[in-house]
């Protein structure tokens, strides 16, 4: 089974709606997707009511969620860790103790803006219309995840 992991900074806007995205287009019996947030401020916490209602607006639930923290112990559970924003990234190859730890991160958006460093932007003192832009990032990188992956 491959295990794949969303991170955003709180675990409550980007990375669910990561997560959700993700699970709906891949086979639940190859694929584990879960989400962590480099910030253990909302743990426990379900996703950001605008996230929830963006998801559902697109046929998603992810009111079964709720925020955790990434851990070390993340690097060796998960085989793909995709993160929203540079800061991020830096957040945790901060906590990465080998190159193999380090080569399992990658910004979510290289996989449609390879090479560019190009950051989902945190919606969280946004409207909904940021929320949906999110969305519609996520939705696009994801497609393009599980386009490959259906390959192997």
């Amino acid at each position: 089974m491959t295990k794949v992991l969303m991170v955003c900074l709180g675990n409550i806007c980007r990375s669910p709606l990561a997560e959700g995205i993700l699970r709906s287009k891949l086979d639940s019996s190859k694929y584990e997707i879960d989400s962590a947030g480099t910030s253990n401020q909302h743990e426990g916490s379900l996703p950001d009511q605008r996230s929830i209602e963006v998801a559902r607006d697109y046929g998603l639930d992810i009111t079964n969620q709720r925020s955790r923290p990434f851990v070390k112990e993340d690097f060796k559970r998960f085989d793909h860790i995709f993160v929203m924003d540079t800061s991020n990234y830096e957040d945790i190859l901060d906590l990465a103790e080998t190159q193999e730890d380090r080569n399992k991160v990658s910004l979510i958006l290289d996989k449609i803006f390879p090479g560019e460093n190009e950051s989902v932007p945190d919606p969280y003192h946004n409207s909904i219309d940021g929320f949906k832009q999110v969305y519609e990032m996520l939705e696009e990188s994801c497609s393009v995840i599980a386009k490959e992956w259906d390959k192997s």
